[in-house]
């Protein structure tokens, strides 16, 4: 197919530029900000949104998202296919490349991770609030200062999956527009999958794609922080016993897989206030407890990336 990269060295060199990029350039600004579809394909879903409005508006709002983003995408790539070579194996990279890096963070979640260890750790709590704020849904400047660290490992934890395991876990198999797929759909999820009185019915569909697309994803990555517990010498024996036992707690079918885990391994509770509880409370939770858990994030990326070389040399061969 014309949306697969045309041979197994092209794809593995372009996995391999997408990871260099997102080392270098983690952050977007200026027109590269303006022109990346996580921000275009927010901004769109934010404008058509209709309070109060149905399932079937929903589905438009959705499926019109999706389209704008990815048809483009598909219509470049065919376009690719018809050139000659070496200009068809040159473009291909490039625009390969691109697509994959603004389908995943890696970089930029570490680093996040990372000032809010070095902040809860120097007492700075209004910083480290700030930061907490960026990947955590929910208003952090309510909570204590235990549960604002709970919900910044929840949130790696999470981030683990929506970021780096399924965008990547969908390139062996359906080329660069299979992440690039999964970025818009969580984006959607982000702008419109709210569980409030005015987005309910309209982000239904937008929540169900994105609970289909990280299904087995999220259940990859439990799996990924069992075995950098091993690595790292963190509880894997109890991020397996709280795994089994507290990953249906959540309301959502895949949070509860990575974040659970994540609780067992750390010998922490995580806990979002009237929802859920995860892991049992062995300790109090402190600031080193956030750097532990990017670095199961860390080492749990070098464990997914070993998958999808080998996948994409026994799918491409």
């Amino acid at each position: 197919m014309f949306f697969y990269p045309p041979t197994i060295m092209i794809a593995l060199i372009i996995l391999a530029l997408s990871l260099l990029m997102d080392f270098i350039y983690p952050y977007h600004s200026g027109i590269l900000l303006q022109i990346h579809p996580v921000h275009t394909c927010f901004i769109m879903a934010k404008k058509l949104i209709k309070p109060y409005a149905s399932k079937l508006y929903g589905v438009f709002l959705g499926l019109t998202c999706i389209l704008i983003h990815t048809a483009p995408l598909i219509l470049v790539l065919y376009l690719i296919s018809l050139i000659n070579y070496p200009w068809n194996t040159i473009l291909w990279i490039i625009v390969g490349t691109w697509v994959l890096k603004t389908s995943y963070s890696i970089r930029l979640l570490i680093e996040v991770g990372l000032k809010i260890y070095n902040c809860s750790k120097r007492n700075e709590w209004s910083s480290t609030r700030y930061w907490v704020q960026q990947i955590v849904r929910r208003n952090v400047y309510e909570l204590d200062e235990e549960h604002v660290l709970s919900a910044a490992i929840e949130s790696l934890a999470e981030s683990l999956v929506d970021g780096i395991v399924s965008p990547l876990f969908y390139y062996p198999f359906l080329g660069v527009v299979g992440p690039f797929l999964q970025r818009i759909v969580n984006t959607l999820d982000g702008a419109v999958g709210f569980k409030t009185p005015e987005l309910l019915e309209q982000g239904w569909f937008s929540a169900k794609l994105d609970t289909v697309l990280n299904y087995i994803p999220a259940r990859l990555s439990a799996l990924y922080v069992i075995l950098s517990s091993i690595i790292l010498g963190y509880d894997w024996k109890n991020a397996w016993r709280i795994y089994l036992r507290d990953r249906k707690k959540t309301t959502s079918l895949n949070a509860g897989h990575p974040m659970s885990a994540m609780a067992g391994a750390l010998r922490i509770r995580l806990e979002k206030i009237g929802h859920y509880a995860l892991g049992d409370k062995m300790k109090p939770i402190e600031p080193k407890d956030v750097l532990k858990a990017v670095r199961i994030v860390i080492v749990s990326t070098v464990f997914h990336l070993i998958l999808i070389t080998t996948l994409i040399m026994l799918v491409y061969s």
